[in-house]
C-alpha cells in the first residue's frame, strides 16, 4: 500500500469528481483511477461506487477515507517534527473559529508567531460549530476555537480558554437612562438584531430565552459580530453580543453594554485539537501559546472604550 494511493482516495472523497481529484493531485485521471483500483485490490474491497461518473464511496470506502486522512496527517506531522528538530518549527498552522470566538484566536496567534518566527498561520473565521467538527475529523484544521458543548461528544483534546458571557448592546439617549443590568426577559422586548439561527452563538441565546419562557423574533439576522455592532450604531436596533468582542471594539460612542442577568449565563470556550497521541508539534506549540496568554483576564480589559466596560454582576 502506497501513501500516494491514500492521497488519491482522500482527494476523490473531497472533490467528489475524478478529474478534479486528479487535478488536485497533479496527476492524470487514469493515473488516479489506477491507483485507487490497486488500493481496492490490496484491501480486497470496493471503495468507490462507479458508474458513468463518480457516484460516491462505498460504506467501506468511507471508513478507509477516515483512516487515510489520519495516516496522511500523521505523516505530515512526522515531517514537521523532524524539520522542527533541525531548524525550528515551520509550516502553516490552520486554525478555525466560530464567529463569537474570533477575538480569542487573535490573542493566540500573536504569542504563537512570536515563539515560532518561521511558521505562518491561516485563520478560517466564521465557521459553524458543525463545520469545525468535520474539518478537525478530516485533519483539514490543526486546531479550532469553539464551544465546549459543541465538541464534548467527540474524541478531541479540549483546552479551556475563557467563559463567554453576554451583554445587551444598545443606545440610550442619556447615560442616566442606562440600567446597571438587565434581565433576558426584558432584553427580549427590544428590537433585536441577532446572529443567524443556524449558528452556535445564536442557539445559545435561544436556549436562554426558552428557559425564561420568552421567544424572540429578530428583525435582522446576520452571520457577523461586526455587523451586529454596525446595526446597533444606526440607533434602530439592539443586540446581544459576547463580552469578548468589547475587547475589539470597546463600547463605541453612543452605545452601552449592559450585563444580562436572570439568569447569568456563560459558555465555556476553548482550544480544540484532533484527539491523537502524540499531539502534533504545531498543535503543541499552540498549547504552549495558550499557557503564555491569560486570555480570560485579557478579555476583561477592553483596550478602547468611551464608557466603562460591562462588568460581570456580583455572584450571589
Amino acid at each position: 500500500m502506497l501513501l500516494r494511493q491514500l492521497e488519491y482516495l482522500v482527494a476523490l472523497a473531497r472533490a467528489r469528481h475524478f478529474a478534479k481529484a486528479a487535478q488536485a493531485c497533479y496527476v492524470s485521471q487514469p493515473t488516479l483511477s489506477e491507483g485507487i483500483r490497486k488500493l481496492e485490490d490490496e484491501l480486497g474491497i470496493p471503495l468507490v461506487q462507479r458508474g458513468r461518473r463518480f457516484d460516491g464511496l462505498t460504506p467501506e470506502g468511507e471508513r478507509v477515507v477516515l483512516w487515510a486522512q489520519r495516516i496522511i496527517a500523521d505523516r505530515d506531522a512526522m515531517h514537521s517534527e523532524i524539520q522542527a528538530l533541525r531548524a525550528g518549527l515551520s509550516g502553516r498552522l490552520r486554525i478555525g473559529t466560530v464567529p463569537t470566538a474570533s477575538t480569542a484566536v487573535a490573542l493566540l496567534t500573536q504569542p504563537f508567531c512570536a515563539a515560532n518566527p518561521l511558521a505562518t498561520v491561516q485563520v478560517f473565521a466564521d465557521l459553524q460549530a458543525e463545520d469545525i467538527v468535520n474539518r478537525l475529523r478530516a485533519y483539514e484544521l490543526d486546531a479550532a476555537v469553539t464551544y465546549q458543548s459543541s465538541v464534548v461528544a467527540h474524541d478531541f483534546t479540549f483546552v479551556p480558554l475563557y467563559r463567554e458571557r453576554y451583554v445587551l448592546l444598545t443606545q440610550w439617549s442619556t447615560p442616566e437612562s442606562q440600567p446597571a443590568r438587565i434581565s433576558w426577559a426584558e432584553a427580549a422586548q427590544y428590537p433585536l438584531c441577532l446572529l443567524h439561527p443556524m449558528m452556535q452563538g445564536r442557539q445559545v441565546l435561544d436556549a436562554v430565552f426558552e428557559t425564561v419562557g420568552v421567544s424572540v423574533t429578530p428583525r435582522i439576522e446576520t452571520d457577523s459580530i461586526a455587523s451586529l455592532f454596525a446595526q446597533v450604531r444606526t440607533g434602530q436596533w439592539a443586540s446581544i453580543v459576547p463580552h469578548a468582542w468589547l475587547h475589539v471594539f470597546g463600547v463605541p460612542t453612543g452605545m452601552h453594554a449592559v450585563p444580562l442577568v436572570s439568569p447569568q449565563r456563560t459558555e465555556r470556550i476553548g482550544l480544540v485539537l484532533p484527539g491523537r497521541e502524540p499531539v502534533s508539534i504545531i498543535g503543541q506549540a499552540l498549547i504552549d501559546a495558550v499557557r503564555q496568554a491569560d486570555i480570560a483576564a485579557t478579555l476583561e480589559r477592553p483596550p478602547h472604550q468611551d464608557t466603562p466596560a460591562a462588568q460581570p454582576p456580583p455572584t450571589t
